[in-house]
């Protein structure tokens, strides 16, 4: 049963980080947008969820945090855009994005703490 529910949590998180992907078509922004936003997001759902899951082992805890904030958050496409960047050069879009990213995804995980408190 754990399985299936890390496996359908990450699917459903997986299918609305793409909706977000297209949402900021990569032809209309040159910094990594829907990354951060995925990224911010999945943190204040993390954070919420943090407090509402504190000691439990339940299938919706796998269900929620493990697959879908797995899912829908995105450590590779981060770093393959700070990449990109780098290739192209784009030293302070390499530097806002690395520092940005740290440091609103985790404002966001306090802010959804927070919340749930």
């Amino acid at each position: 049963m754990e399985w299936i529910a890390v496996f359908l949590g990450g699917g459903l998180g997986s299918l609305v980080r793409y909706s977000i992907a297209r949402f900021f078509s990569p032809q209309q922004f040159s910094f990594a947008w829907a990354t951060l936003t995925a990224n911010l997001i999945s943190c204040i759902i993390l954070g919420i969820l943090i407090s509402v899951f504190t000691k439990s082992d339940s299938p919706a805890r796998l269900f929620w945090m493990v697959g879908f904030c797995g899912g829908f958050s995105t450590f590779s496409t981060f770093t393959a855009e700070t990449y990109a960047f780098l290739q192209d050069g784009e030293w302070l879009l390499v530097f806002s994005n690395i520092f940005g990213s740290i440091l609103i995804c985790l404002l966001g995980l306090v802010i959804g703490v927070r919340l749930a408190s």
